[in-house]
């Protein structure tokens, strides 16, 4: 289904969950390129921007919060950009869905009230998007703001983690610590190749149809820069804490093998002992009163004996 809003000098098809007919309708009507069709029928695209003569071909990935609200997932955004017209396809990020509903309603408000006042509706003060140039960096805008909220809440997370692996256990901290690690990595690979799409609006190579438009691609850029900038920051952070998280159960485990071995060392003399006059033969003083309290003596003896040796070799 294509959903369209009209504006003054620009039009936006939205479709959603596109169809075969609506893939001829867009062939036929723009003179898309049979790739790009093609492109847009099939997901897992790498980003890019496509010139033709008549239209711009871009495929963006934004990031999301799955079902769970844990896991990083990648949306692609697949846009037709025209003189006067944008075209957004498939099942897009939901900040693409909603800017489009919350622009027509907007209109139709509009509209409702220029018609209750007995006034034109079709003037141009309804024209809240001047050109396809300011639709399209209104909607970028909009992704950026989204993905930034984003970046920051696995900035909070990151936080936590600093206090968690001091105060919480350690199977908690470790699922906490795979599941960040795990969304900057996805939020990482997508950005990397993004940056070069985004560059190529700032440097000139995309020129678009409107004069004086490079400051707001500099501006999407540098939005763009920002959030890498903090994804590589909050990977070197998560990654001193993974490392500072082994050092501390590693010596956790040192302490117990420590302690088990002392325990170890300690009990060894003893069942010497023990299984010596546990035998059922005739040995000295076994017929006294005390050897019982004799053999136990001996025994708490060695105990005191081999804890002053480590302590004094500090091994305890």
């Amino acid at each position: 289904m294509i959903d369209t809003i009209n504006f003054e000098d620009v039009k936006w098809y939205h479709v959603f969950n596109p169809t075969d007919e609506d893939y001829d309708y867009l062939m036929d009507t723009f003179d898309f390129h049979p790739l790009d069709i093609e492109d847009c029928k099939s997901s897992n695209q790498r980003p890019k921007i496509d010139e033709y003569d008549e239209y711009y071909f871009i495929i963006l990935h934004f990031p999301y919060f799955d079902k769970t609200n844990k896991f990083i997932r990648l949306k692609e955004v697949k846009i037709f950009w025209g003189k006067d017209y944008i075209v957004t396809l498939g099942s897009s990020h939901w900040v693409v869905k909603n800017m489009f509903n919350e622009m027509k309603n907007h209109r139709n408000n509009l509209i409702e009230e220029k018609k209750k006042r007995d006034e034109d509706p079709d003037d141009d003060s309804l024209d809240i998007i001047g050109s396809s140039d300011a639709l399209l960096y209104n909607l970028l805008d909009r992704l950026m703001v989204e993905t930034y909220s984003l970046i920051l809440r696995i900035g909070t997370d990151v936080d936590n983690l600093n206090i968690d692996i001091f105060s919480k256990k350690a199977t908690i901290v470790l699922e906490h610590l795979s599941i960040t690690r795990k969304n900057l990595i996805s939020i990482n690979t997508s950005f990397k190749p993004q940056l070069r799409v985004l560059h190529q609006f700032e440097s000139g190579n995309i020129k678009g149809y409107e004069e004086d438009m490079e400051e707001y691609w500099g501006n999407i850029l540098d939005q763009y820069q920002k959030m890498f900038d903090l994804v590589e920051d909050y990977g070197e952070l998560t990654q001193g804490l993974a490392q500072t998280f082994d050092s501390l159960q590693t010596n956790k485990t040192n302490e117990i093998i420590k302690t088990l071995t002392f325990i170890s060392t300690v009990m060894l003399p003893l069942t010497v002992v023990s299984s010596i006059y546990g035998m059922n033969i005739k040995l000295p003083f076994q017929g006294t009163t005390y050897a019982f309290a004799g053999i136990s003596i001996v025994m708490v003896a060695i105990v005191i004996a081999f804890y002053a040796y480590f302590k004094r070799k500090h091994w305890f």
